[in-house]
């Protein structure tokens, strides 16, 4: 029997096979790892922990602002994106791509690994 480790890092491995996504990770609100594809380079735990605040910090802003919850933040730099969205109630589904990469299919395909993990995790 598969366990939900085991079926979340297969949606982090299908996403990433979908092009252009170099590190995928799950996350919970608080910024703790759930589960990653991520390579030995980048420290895991500190990667989460830096989106789940970003993202959250986004959330506040832009609740202040009267503009509601933000579907995802999109941080771009020389070296690529880091795209943050949530994935339920539970979690974050957070990927870090190369800087050529096509915005438009990298939104779709974590659209759908975002609504896998917010099933998974039960919300």
């Amino acid at each position: 029997m598969t366990s939900l480790r085991e079926m979340l890092e297969n949606v982090l491995r299908d996403l990433k096979s979908a092009g252009d996504i170099e590190a995928s990770a799950i996350v919970s609100r608080d910024g703790l790892l759930i589960a990653a594809d991520i390579s030995q380079n980048v420290n895991a735990e500190a990667f989460a922990a830096m989106t789940a605040t970003m993202l959250g910090a986004a959330e506040t802003a832009t609740s202040e602002l009267g503009k509601g919850i933000p579907d995802r933040v999109i941080v771009e730099g020389k070296s690529g994106k880091i795209i943050a969205t949530g994935a339920g109630s539970k979690a974050l589904l957070v990927v870090m791509t190369n800087p050529k990469a096509n915005l438009g299919l990298v939104l779709l395909e974590l659209g759908k690994a975002s609504e896998k993990v917010k099933e998974l995790l039960g919300g």
